[in-house]
C-alpha cells in the first residue's frame, strides 16, 4: 500500500535532520515485516512499530516496497562479508555447518519473530509484488553463490570429491536452511533444528582419505554467530 506524494529524502532540505533515530526505526520495520509478510504489513502498522508519521517514513525510506527492501538487507548482512566469513572458514563444511547452526538459533529467538524473514515475508504475493519477491530470491541467489564458491575451493583442492556437484550441495543446505524457517513458524524447538542441522549435514561428502580416517567431530566444529543468518 503506497501512501500519498511527499517530498523524497533527495528533496528535503539540506540539513533539515530527521525527528527520529532512522537505524532504530528501520529495525521496528524490520521486525513488522518480519512478523506479518510484506503485503499484510500496512502502513499504520509500520508507523506504529516504528513510532513516526507517515510523511516521516515516505521522507526517509520512499515508500513501503523500498523500506522492505531495506529492511531485508540489513536482515540479510552484509554479503561481501558473508563471501568472506565463507572462504576464511577451515572447509566448506565448516561454513555450512556455522551458516545452518546461526539460522536455527535465530529462528528460535525469544525476542524476534521465528523463521526467516525472506522465507516467510514473501512466500506468497500479488503479481503486483512480484518485483519484491524477485529482489528477496536475489538475494538467497547471492548467499547459495557465496557457499558454491566456498564449496568449488575445497574441490579444488582435493578437500571434496572431484565429482561434487557444488551448486547442488550449496543448493541442498539453501533448501534445509528455509525448511527450517517453516518448521519453526510452526513452533520447532530450537534443539530439533539443531538436530536437523546434524542430520543434514551427516549427507556431506567426504574424500577417501577422509572417509578412512576418524569420524567427523561436530562438537569441535564452531555453531557461527548466534545473532542470526
Amino acid at each position: 500500500m503506497k501512501g500519498p506524494e511527499e517530498p523524497s529524502p533527495a528533496r528535503r532540505k539540506t540539513g533539515r535532520p530527521l525527528s527520529f533515530d532512522r537505524d532504530a526505526a528501520l529495525e521496528q520495520a524490520m521486525l513488522t515485516f518480519w512478523r506479518h509478510g510484506y503485503e499484510t504489513t500496512s502502513i499504520v502498522d509500520l508507523t506504529t512499530a516504528m513510532g513516526v508519521t507517515a510523511p516521516s517514513l515516505y521522507s526517509a525510506f520512499g515508500d513501503k516496497k523500498r523500506l522492505f527492501l531495506e529492511a531485508a538487507r540489513r536482515y540479510a548482512g552484509d554479503l561481501e562479508a558473508m563471501a568472506r566469513e565463507f572462504q576464511g572458514a577451515p572447509t566448506a563444511y565448516d561454513a555450512a555447518h556455522a551458516m545452518l547452526t546461526r539460522a536455527a538459533v535465530a529462528y528460535t529467538g525469544n525476542t524476534t519473530p521465528k523463521g526467516c524473514l525472506l522465507a516467510s515475508a514473501t512466500a506468497s504475493g500479488s503479481a503486483e509484488a512480484c518485483d519484491v519477491q524477485g529482489e528477496v530470491a536475489g538475494i538467497r541467489s547471492a548467499i547459495a553463490a557465496c557457499l558454491e564458491a566456498r564449496i568449488k575451493a575445497d574441490v579444488e583442492k582435493d578437500t571434496l570429491p572431484a565429482a561434487t556437484d557444488a551448486a547442488a550441495l550449496a543448493g541442498l543446505v539453501m533448501a534445509v536452511a528455509q525448511g527450517m524457517s517453516v518448521l519453526a513458524r510452526d513452533g520447532a524447538s530450537r534443539s530439533a533444528l539443531l538436530g536437523i542441522v546434524a542430520a543434514a549435514l551427516a549427507a556431506w561428502p567426504q574424500t577417501d582419505v577422509a572417509r578412512s580416517g576418524s569420524d567427523r567431530d561436530d562438537s569441535a566444529r564452531p555453531s557461527g554467530n548466534p545473532n542470526g543468518p
